[in-house]
């Protein structure tokens, strides 16, 4: 089937990098003699047809912006059957004939529950804070979000230092340490607590408190939302130590912000990369990076847990410390 109209939705968690990828794939297709429809609000829109038909200037000024201008929301209707089949019905009430779905893992586990089911030709483009794609080095907003935490954490070190105090510091991760394992590493901060690696709690503190007897002036640990929470942390290691302790959680703020070149980059070629598998064929599958060059994995590898080696990466904290 020649492919005349494709649609393109931002679904799950936003992350910065989005906005130059919609740019790319819309002006990519129109490039290639496609009609373009943004989704708004991914697959809510979809079950709702709520599109629009977007052309080379609906682009304009958005390639520095955070977020996404399609919107994101979360969607469970789209799991039923009924809200898959209103999806269905509508892109082809709009004569769509294939779509583009930027997002991590979670949105790629839907595009391939929605192609198993109808065979509709769709293409992923990785793009996730949490860079939780598997067979994939880097998603696109990771390399942001790291940056936007390492910001923060630098200044935490600056009054950690000052006021000399441990300092647990939350970033997000649910269900993955990237976050935390990257901005513990980059910030040089002597602990990291994430959902993939038990932790020893009494032994984080005896750390501490050693550090605080050799002259140490701050401690940060890093936690990562999903395992755990920076003021119940805090609270426990400061009643077992007796050391001051301060707990702050970073939050949205990792989500938003200007892209950086990387992000940007990458978004850019993705885009044009998901038009071209389109034209080529391809289907049920993402495109993404890997080894610096853009490769394609079909969603049922890139729905995979993604391997951290978090050991390694773990032992090189410390050893840092």
């Amino acid at each position: 089937m020649a492919i005349k109209k494709v649609a393109v939705l931002t679904t799950g968690g936003d992350a910065p990098g989005m906005n130059p990828a919609i740019r790319s794939v819309v002006r990519c297709a129109i490039s290639r003699d496609l009609e373009v429809y943004g989704v708004i609000r991914g697959w809510w829109g979809l079950i709702r047809n709520d599109m629009k038909p977007m052309g080379h200037h609906s682009v304009s000024g958005i390639i520095n912006q955070g977020g996404t201008v399609l919107k994101t929301a979360r969607c469970s209707e789209f799991f039923t059957e009924e809200g898959q089949n209103k999806a269905y019905e509508n892109l082809k009430k709009n004569n769509i004939d294939a779509m583009v779905v930027i997002g991590g893992n979670g949105s790629f586990k839907a595009a391939h529950s929605f192609f198993e089911k109808y065979k509709f030709p769709c293409i992923g483009l990785a793009a996730s804070i949490d860079n939780d794609v598997s067979g994939m080095d880097n998603t696109v907003g990771a390399d942001t979000a790291v940056n936007t935490a390492l910001v923060a954490i630098d200044n935490i070190r600056d009054t950690s230092t000052s006021m000399e105090r441990i300092f647990v510091v939350e970033v997000m991760g649910r269900d993955s340490g990237f976050l935390a394992l990257a901005v513990a590493l980059g910030g040089g901060c002597e602990e990291v607590i994430i959902p993939e690696r038990q932790f020893d709690l009494d032994k984080i503190c005896q750390d501490a408190v050693n550090g605080n007897i050799k002259g140490k002036a701050s401690w940060i640990i890093i936690v990562a939302e999903g395992a755990g929470k920076a003021e119940d942390i805090a609270r426990k290691i400061a009643e077992k130590t007796g050391l001051e302790t301060r707990a702050v959680v970073i939050g949205h703020v990792q989500r938003g912000g200007r892209p950086t070149a990387y992000s940007r980059d990458w978004a850019l070629r993705l885009g044009k990369a998901a038009v071209d598998s389109l034209l080529e064929g391809r289907s049920d599958m993402a495109v993404g990076i890997h080894s610096n060059k853009v490769v394609t994995v079909d969603f049922e590898t890139a729905i995979q847990k993604k391997e951290l080696h978090v050991e390694e990466l773990y032992k090189l904290i410390k050893i840092l410390t």
